[in-house]
């Protein structure tokens, strides 16, 4: 009996992922629940498990190939018979920088009989000519090969396995590319097919950088939020004077009770929390012609990791506290870091605040993150000379200040509500009645 194993849903949008490593080889005996396959998706990388014990059949897609939720990744031998009749595998993982057997000779197979059919059709015209294997390849070297145009079969494989790499093909192509000044080699149809200005040639000594499977769906998510929701934004500016003394006041106890330290970023998210039960049309997504104002409210709180930004989920976060808001914050924080947070975990955000940390600037307008129809963004808290009135006289005092920067998705927010809501995060933030 076989069994067909899947790319599940790993959060909510997430619509495709990409097989960034096999761990297992065809032929190969897997147990229930050992990692077959490593994924990656905007909003996270995750390991697919084995559903049952088994042997791999077949595997169906290749590394650095993306494929919609629901594809079929592999084929899992089941039962007694199939059990019996494999090897124990000596290892779950393999190699590093080593792909697995199959879905490279399927690919060859599949470019052979390609090859073969067109060479077919050639010979039925007259016109046959010999055609062979694409080489094999490292994906980023595959994906660098199209950028620039290089056919893999001239460029000298390096790599494990006899395999094209990266280097290679970055070394097949040096000679292609035109000095500085030097006239382009594009046909002028070619040139005209395409305005000039959108248009970079790499130079000598320019480094390329392909994008990771990661960066590139993220990417891919950030221009599509563009295109679906007309963004404005506005600004307010806090003045953080009532909080700073608050949290100064409780810091070293705060760490000492619960073992981290008490930043500015669970204030805003209170803050923000409590407005959003005020103006819940910011709690809210767009949904074909109509406007779903959610109940509950799920706080997304973006954090920044080695391999990009991911945004974890605080679920009913109007039900917890300050201190509360605080614990869940650090704990989605550090496990975001170490890679250990579940796809649920980061789905079903109806709301987003994002801190770029201490280099944050003044202000900045972040991309919506779909569904959604807010995203709060925090600059530096910075001391900055303010008027204030002192005594009936204004004066020139220094206060701590934070620039808060939201941007709205204008389909579902006027600018009267939006406004609304970022007048009442900085009153709460200003008037600093938290528990601690």
């Amino acid at each position: 009996m076989s069994l067909t194993v899947e790319l599940p849903a790993l959060g909510e949008s997430v619509v495709e992922g990409t097989v960034t490593r096999w761990l297992v080889r065809e032929g190969e005996r897997v147990r229930r629940d050992q990692p077959l396959v490593e994924v990656t998706t905007d909003k996270v990388d995750a390991e697919i498990p084995a559903p049952e014990d088994g042997v791999v059949e077949k595997i169906l897609v290749a590394e650095g190939e993306t494929v919609p939720v629901g594809a079929a990744l592999l084929m899992l031998a089941v039962g007694a018979e199939a059990l019996s009749a494999a090897p124990v595998a000596s290892g779950a993982t393999r190699p590093s920088g080593v792909s697995p057997q199959a879905p490279e000779g399927r690919a060859q197979r599949a470019e052979g009989e390609r090859s073969h059919q067109l060479e077919g059709e050639r010979s039925s015209s007259g016109r046959a000519t010999a055609q062979q294997p694409a080489p094999r390849s490292t994906p980023v070297a595959r994906r660098l090969a199209e950028a620039e145009g290089i056919d893999l079969a001239t460029a000298q494989a390096s790599g494990p396995g006899g395999r094209v790499s990266k280097a290679d093909v970055a070394r097949a192509a040096e000679p292609r590319r035109p000095a500085p000044g030097a006239p382009s080699r594009e046909r002028p149809a070619e040139r005209a097919s395409r305005p000039g200005y959108l248009e970079y040639r790499i130079q000598p000594g320019d480094k390329v950088i392909p994008m990771t499977p990661l960066r590139r769906i993220v990417a891919e998510h950030m221009v599509l939020s563009k295109r679906t929701s007309p963004h404005v934004g506005t600004v307010a500016e806090v003045d953080l004077g009532a909080v700073v003394r608050l949290r100064e006041q409780h810091k070293r106890a705060f760490r000492d009770q619960h073992g981290f330290n008490l930043t500015f970023l669970p204030f805003v998210v209170h803050a923000a929390v409590r407005a959003l039960r005020e103006h819940p049309r910011l709690n809210a997504s767009v949904v074909e012609d109509a406007i779903v104002e959610k109940r509950a409210i799920h706080m997304g709180v973006a954090v920044e990791t080695e391999k990009g930004l991911v945004v974890p989920v605080v679920r009913d976060a109007d039900r917890l506290s300050l201190v509360g808001l605080a614990a869940a914050i650090e704990d989605l924080g550090v496990r975001a870091r170490s890679r250990q947070l579940s796809p649920d975990e980061l789905a079903g955000g109806t709301f987003t605040v994002s801190n770029p940390g201490r280099h944050g600037n003044l202000y900045g307008f972040a991309i919506i993150n779909q569904p959604q129809v807010g995203i709060l963004r925090m600059g530096e808290v910075v001391k900055r000379p303010v008027v204030r009135e002192v005594e009936g006289e204004d004066a020139i005092v220094i206060r701590p200040i934070l620039y808060l920067a939201l941007s709205y998705d204008h389909r579902a927010v006027d600018g009267a509500p939006a406004n609304a809501f970022l007048h009442q995060v900085r009153e709460l933030l200003e008037g600093a009645e938290f528990e601690l």
